[in-house]
């Protein structure tokens, strides 16, 4: 069995309503993003951090996978697929798909500040408000699981690991700009077929081998791509 490799960035969950991380003026809802999603930022005003990540929180649990992540998850029935997302949210979990790498940390989950004596953090679903004074078991306060700027990407090596190995790697949604992230597409082997779908691509026909662009939305695209690949099988 193939493997397909995905990569996902902020396109494909727009198109269920979540914002996107950052537009032009590198402001995240009005929020300067350092303010909200690095460490400095927590430690200058946790309440603040908090309080920005307990709304993107609640506007999660109102929406629901789109088309294109329906679609991804059809490709598990031909396919050994592994998506690889840069995206916080459990869409691509709620529209069924497996094998799921979160980059960038998860909003539904939250996690000790302070690492404990087994070397890792407590780690927690979490659904509802996250307030100053919620404390894990070890009594460190909690913060929400995202990899903020400056951080570490602890899954990151996996994620290499995995992208080495694809037959096929299909990019959905992203800039190509957020680092390491980015990176991920140096690693497939040569002349790995890439489609790259988005409606403004970043790169050009020649900026990878064996690369096919596709101008569509996520939601346009995708579904097309998914039977192509199948029918082609």
């Amino acid at each position: 069995m193939k493997k397909i490799v995905v990569l996902t960035g902020a396109g494909i969950s727009a198109e269920s309503g979540i914002q996107t991380f950052r537009d032009a003026d590198g402001l995240w809802e009005g929020y300067d993003v350092m303010e909200v999603a690095s460490p400095q930022g927590f430690e200058k005003n946790p309440k603040l951090v908090l309080d920005f990540y307990n709304q993107r929180r609640k506007q999660l649990l109102k929406v629901a996978p789109n088309e294109a992540h329906l679609a991804l998850k059809n490709l598990e029935e031909y396919f050994e697929t592994t998506i690889i997302t840069q995206n916080i949210d459990d869409l691509h979990e709620r529209a069924g798909s497996k094998a799921i790498i979160h980059l960038h940390g998860e909003l539904l989950k939250v996690r000790s500040t302070k690492i404990s004596r087994i070397g890792a953090p407590v780690i927690l679903d979490w659904k509802k408000d996250l307030k100053i004074g919620d404390k894990c078991i070890n009594g460190h306060q909690l913060r929400p699981h995202i990899v903020w700027f400056g951080e570490a990407v602890p899954l990151l090596d996996r994620a290499i690991e995995i992208t080495q190995e694809a037959d096929i790697l299909i990019i959905i949604g992203t800039s190509m700009q957020v680092y390491p992230a980015a990176s991920l597409v140096n690693f497939i082997k040569d002349d790995t077929p890439i489609y790259f779908v988005d409606p403004r691509p970043s790169i050009t026909k020649n900026a990878f081998n064996n690369l096919t662009i596709i101008e569509k939305t996520a939601v346009e695209g995708i579904p097309e791509l998914v039977t192509q690949l199948i029918t082609t099988i």
